[in-house]
Order: C-alpha cells, then structure tokens, then sequence
C-alpha cells in the first residue's frame, strides 16, 4: 500500500513515511492509493472481534510495512480498559430524539474526554516506529493546531514519549475555559502551549506554513529534528477513525439494529472535515453507507459547499458554544475532492491554491453532483443547540454536549426534510462536562451560573446526575504550567525558541 499527495501524484510514499512526515513538502495531504475492499464475509470476520481485534485488521491492511507484531503492540497500547474505561473504547448508546430512534457512538471516553483520543492514543506508537523505519535517529517535532479538543488528545498522547517534542498552538479566546484548563496544564517534559492572537484558521494556516518554510525545516535538519503532524492533515490521525465507524457497525449488527448488509446513516458533527471523511473511506472500504451527514455550528462553510458546490472561506467568524467547530477552512476536504475529481492532482491543486489567493472556489458539476447525492449538510445556531441539549435531556434524561447536540438538532432536520429513517449513527464527539457553563445554561436556563468552570461542572453534576469523568474531576487542583502567548506572524520565531533553535 502507497500513499501520494493530493496536490502532486508523483510524491509517493510508503504508510511510514506518510506518518513520519504528516505532510507531503509540496502542502498536500498524502492519500492511499487504493482502498482494502471489505465484503458481507469480511464483515462476518469481524463481528466476533472486539475493538482492537477490528482494529488491527483495518491496520495491518492500510500499514502494509508495518508488521503484523507492530501492529498488535499499537493497538493494545492505545486502546487499554484504563484508558477508556471499557474494553469498547467506543460504546453506542440508543435513544430517541422528537421520537426518532438515534445510535450515539459515544468517542470521548479516553483520557481527555473527546473523540481525538481514539487517534491519538495510538498515534505517538504509529509515528516512533514509523520515525525507526524512516528517520532513525532523527527527533520528531509535533506541531500542532487546535480549536480545543486536538491539543490536549495530543499532549496527552505525546507527553514524555521517546524522540518526539510537542508544539500546540490554540485561538486565545476560542477554545472552552475547561478545554484551555487541559493544556495549560499539560504534564510532561517535551511539550509546550501557546495561545495564539487569532482564531483556529489562523492557527492553522500557520502551522502549515511552518510545515512547508525550506528554511525552517533546514533548521530543524542541522538539529537533527523533522517536522510532523498529529493533526487530522496527517494520515496516522485520520486512519484510526475508519475503524470506528467500521467497529461500530459490527457492534450495530451483533446488537441486532440492524442486519448484515444494511444501509445506515452516519451524522457527524464536524468543522475541519477529518471525521465524516473517516466514515466516507469506510464506506469506500465497503461499509454499506446511505448518507453523510454533515453537521456544522453557524460557521456553515461545509452546508453552503455541499449545498451549492462553492467554497468560500471569506465571511463573518462566528465565536460559538461548539468552538471545536469553529473552522472556516476544512482542511480534509481537500482528500475528497481529490478522490471524487478522479485523483486529479492538478485540479485537486488548482482548488486549494484558489482558496488560499481568492478564499474560494467552485467545483465542476459532476463533483458538485456526486457530493450532493452523497451528503446532506445542515447547521444549527447555538440557541437550537441548547435546545436540543435540552430536549434530549428532558426526553431522555440524556446528557450531550454542545457539539453532539449540533448533530442531533441536523438528523432532525434531515429526517423532517426527508423523513429517512434509516438507521443511523451519530458520532457524540465529546463529554459535555467539558463545556459545563453552555450545558448548564441549556439544561437549565435560569439558573444563577457559579463563578468557576469547576463549580459550574459540580451544579451541572448535581442537576443531571450525569457521570463526571476522571480525568476531568482530577484537574481542580493542577497547576497552570503555560500562560504564553503570540502573535501569528511570530509563530515560526516561537517554534524555533521553544527548540532552543537560533
């Protein structure tokens, strides 16, 4: 199995290679070639297994120089009962919304308490044996930009891990007040936090252009260093979550939801396009998919361009209560428009250079077309994602957090537009204990809010008797490690300080 840019076919590279670099020089994603294809019988293969069972066989197909004894040493490292609480890392709970069945796909029971661990854990063991393979000897540096969830899943995946420093880099005022708490905090010996005066895109179109800066990288190589991704643009991040969707199926079918060989639908609420992408390749895979749905906050780039076939990132920012979705460039996207242009490089190329001098562009018709028979997009605006909070809180005594919520309220909108009712998935992407001030506010509008994040998560324990994760009752009493902040311009200059490069 080899992988090549989307932005030049003829950078081609192994899977190791692919996760060393998290880029390829010439700023495009690297993509696989082909796809495994999974029949009716590779599905009963996998029904009996549990999730790290499913997961290395997705592995072993898609890492093809990794051995199979690597493999199993990743997967049984990442996906540990103590780190998620269950042997199932990725639970699904049914319920009903306005009297629709719903499949939440619970992703956020890891150590940070959102669907980035189920990447990220495995991740640091994917990239030091893939650097071994690589770039022996060479130090990996991790650079990384998040709207909230990201960063932490990365720090706590990197922290302390052999050969690797970690750079995250977060909007100063767009992440939660509990989702900034995590970093700021972050133990361990190689990792270092910046705020950043910008918002996620800035964030991000920084840390790509470090990525792809000669002179930088020149820097790094006289330090025996090397650049590399644990953000979604790299392919170590966005191959673990196929296996979710593929694992959640089996765990649908053993349920008895669905049979062997049915459709589902899948909601995904998403900003940066890496998850619902996730489930798109599955379904290349062979998992029987009838409809991606796309479920953005009121920054709804993603519903205008599957809506009508352009992007175009130049409009209002909006600050919202499901700021890991606060995202106007949705970087992944990029890997399906290259797979629906036919693996056109050129035009693949053409599209993003567009974006980056114009801040739009337009598909053909054909991929226009294909995505619009593909996907739905919706949005909902954070008065409809309280209101959703509340409502699946009062109906089911459910409590979900503010991005789940985005995705619930947009099923229902796909099922009043449509009235499918196919069974459907919805990825619940993080606890809502995690954005206790929106949730408290939702379940219960007129209550006096505490003063502190933490009295907030007490009362909104109190309230709904919701479960407060470990990890997040045990940051009370963690000291703030990392009060910095920087301009966007002085991103490249805070990199090459923090590495001690002059």
């Amino acid at each position: 199995m080899l992988y090549n840019s989307t932005e030049n076919a003829n950078e081609v590279v192994s899977s190791a290679q692919a996760i060393a670099q998290g880029i390829s020089p010439d700023g495009g994603l690297f993509v696989p070639q082909e796809f495994p294809q999974y029949t009716l019988d590779t599905f009963k293969e996998l029904l009996p297994l549990d999730y790290q069972g499913r997961a290395k066989k997705v592995f072993a197909d898609y890492l093809t120089d990794f051995t199979a004894e690597e493999i199993a040493d990743c997967v049984d490292k990442a996906y540990t009962e103590e780190k998620f609480e269950s042997k199932n890392p990725a639970p699904i709970v049914s319920k009903k919304y306005n009297g629709n069945d719903v499949n939440i796909l619970e992703l956020w029971h890891g150590p940070t308490c959102a669907f980035k661990d189920m990447a990220l854990q495995i991740l640091p063991h994917l990239l030091t044996k893939s650097l071994k393979k690589t770039y022996d000897g060479k130090d990996a540096v991790i650079l990384v930009a998040t709207s909230g969830d990201t960063g932490k899943a990365a720090l706590e995946g990197f922290k302390d891990v052999d050969n690797t420093k970690i750079i995250v880099f977060y909007p100063v005022d767009g992440v939660s007040p509990m989702q900034k708490h995590q970093m700021t905090t972050q133990a361990g010996n190689n990792v270092n936090v910046c705020a950043i005066k910008g918002n996620f895109d800035d964030a991000q179109t920084g840390v790509k252009k470090i990525f792809t800066t000669p002179e930088i990288s020149a820097k790094l190589a006289e330090n025996n260093m090397l650049f590399s991704s644990a953000n979604s643009i790299n392919w170590g991040r966005l191959l673990p979550q196929v296996v979710y969707y593929i694992s959640a199926y089996c765990d649908m079918v053993n349920a008895g939801k669905i049979a062997l060989g049915d459709k589902i639908n899948v909601v995904v609420p998403t900003g940066n396009f890496g998850n619902i992408l996730a489930a798109y390749y599955a379904s290349c895979m062979g998992l029987p998919i009838n409809k991606f749905i796309c479920a953005s906050n009121s920054n709804n780039v993603l519903t205008d361009f599957i809506n009508t076939g352009v992007y175009n990132k130049n409009r209002k920012f909006f600050t919202t209560i499901s700021p890991s979705m606060d995202i106007l460039v949705s970087s992944n996207l990029e890997r399906l428009l290259y797979k629906l242009s036919g693996n056109n490089d050129v035009v693949t190329k053409d599209w993003m250079t567009k974006l980056k001098t114009e801040s739009t562009y337009e598909v053909t018709d054909e991929v226009k077309n294909t995505i619009s028979s593909l996907f739905f997009g919706g949005f909902c605006d954070d008065d409809n994602t309280k209101q959703t909070i509340k409502n699946m809180f009062d109906q089911e005594g459910y409590l979900c957090d503010t991005h789940t919520a985005v995705a619930v309220n947009v099923y229902d909108q796909y099922v009043a537009k449509t009235n499918d009712k196919t069974p459907v998935i919805i990825a619940s992407t993080a606890s809502p204990y995690k954005f206790s001030k929106a949730v408290l506010e939702a379940v219960k509008p007129d209550v006096e809010l505490p003063a502190t994040e933490f009295e907030m998560v007490d009362m909104l324990n109190q309230i709904t008797n919701a479960k407060i994760p470990s990890p997040l009752a045990s940051l009370k009493d963690k000291e703030v490690r990392f009060n910095n902040t920087t301009e966007v311009d002085s991103m490249p200059d805070y990199v090459l300080n923090a590495l001690e490069i002059k």
